[in-house]
């Protein structure tokens, strides 16, 4: 038991270190692109870490196998080098015992990734999905900022507003400003910058207010002046209003296409019968058979002579993974277009991985040996 205590403590804490440094990176990457849309007023900055938290889970589940078979390699290539399990082996360790305890550590690692890939995953993509649905329908005086210039309709006209209110609905102190767009159908030589039509608009206060019939958002602006004319010229028409609606355009954010089938439950997904969700169902539980197979394989792959070095088997490892991934990956995919060859072609691939993790467990200068001494008994 205290080897065992020993060996998993070594285990996890390599897998938690390279976990965290993985998950940094790809939530590094994520949150940048996020940012630059928070920047263009695609997204409210203050919904950006709500999202990481919606997306981690999801993160976790493709994370933690790699983060756990890279804790094994490097765990058990410094006992190999530190010759820690040439000791441990003289102490009655076999391969057999350490097979067992890698297993066991790696059992709670796959109830945890089972854990994030049936319940927890599917319930933070339906969320992230949500948040960028609910954000893809704002409008652009959502977005604004008091006392701040913002420009409306990719740059043909500025806004601005004193103060607004928490719900982002009540606006006081409002001005707009917007350049018409030039007819295409004018001939361009003839028409310049300055004899475009501007329009000014001034108002005590403004709120967005949506149509009950057609569902359009309009910006209803009270107490107001609204000026039309051309630069330069001192033809001007101005018109005091009391209430002002101008019909707000649909934003052009858009959701990035997804599989539907990452934000359906598990339960969900029993209950269909598309080729999509069997594949998505097939997909989640083999993740925690991914981390059973894969702990498996670290085990003969750990294994290095003090002269080789520690990391002299992890390229050739971590190449061995990523085949092992893609090929599950590319078997989704062939189950989702119906496209499969043989039934049960994702499980066949985990037999395949499966089968050549114990074939890299056979001690082959035992085998051999036996094979050699059959013969020269025979």
């Amino acid at each position: 038991m205290i080897i065992f205590r020993y060996l998993a403590r070594e285990v996890l804490s390599s897998m938690f270190a390279v976990s965290l440094v993985l998950l940094m990176i790809i939530i590094s990457a994520r949150f940048v692109n996020y940012l630059a849309e928070a920047a263009a007023g695609k997204l409210d900055a203050g919904v950006l870490l709500t999202l990481m938290a919606y997306r981690l889970p999801a993160y976790l589940e493709l994370i933690l196998p790699l983060g756990l078979f890279i804790g094994i390699l490097m765990a058990y290539g410094r006992l190999y080098l530190d010759s820690e399990m040439t000791v441990l082996s003289a102490c009655g360790l076999s391969q057999k015992r350490l097979v067992g305890y890698t297993l066991a550590a790696s059992l709670v690692v796959a109830m945890l990734v089972g854990l994030f890939s049936l319940y927890l995953g599917p319930q933070g993509v339906k969320a992230s999905e949500a948040l960028l649905a609910e954000q893809r329908n704002r409008t652009d005086f959502e977005t604004l900022k008091p006392s701040r210039f913002h420009t409306l309709d990719q740059g043909a006209g500025t806004s601005y507003a004193e103060s607004i209110s928490e719900d982002k609905k009540q606006l006081r102190g409002v001005f707009m400003a917007k350049v018409s767009p030039i007819d295409p159908a004018d001939d361009l030589d003839k028409v310049t910058h300055q004899e475009a039509d501007l329009t000014v608009l001034t108002a005590e206060s403004g709120e967005t207010v949506i149509d009950p019939q057609s569902g359009q958002k309009y910006l209803l602006l009270k107490n107001g002046r609204r000026y039309v004319g051309t630069p330069g010229t001192q033809n001007y028409q101005v018109v005091e209003f009391g209430n002002f609606s101008q019909l707000l355009p649909e934003p052009d954010y858009a959701v990035k296409p997804k599989r539907f089938t990452d934000g359906l439950t598990t339960f969900k997904l029993l209950q269909a019968k598309t080729r999509e969700a069997s594949a998505a169902l097939q997909w989640r539980f083999s993740m925690p058979v991914l981390v059973m197979i894969v702990g498996l394989l670290a085990v003969p792959l750990s294994k290095t002579q003090p002269r080789q070095g520690r990391y002299a088997k992890m390229l050739p490892a971590i190449i061995l993974y990523m085949v092992y991934l893609v090929c599950v990956n590319a078997a989704r995919g062939l189950i989702e277009k119906g496209n499969e060859p043989v039934p049960g072609m994702l499980w066949l691939v985990h037999l395949l991985f499966f089968t050549v993790a114990l074939f890299l467990l056979v001690d082959k200068r035992r085998l051999f040996g036996a094979r050699r001494r059959a013969g020269a008994a025979a």
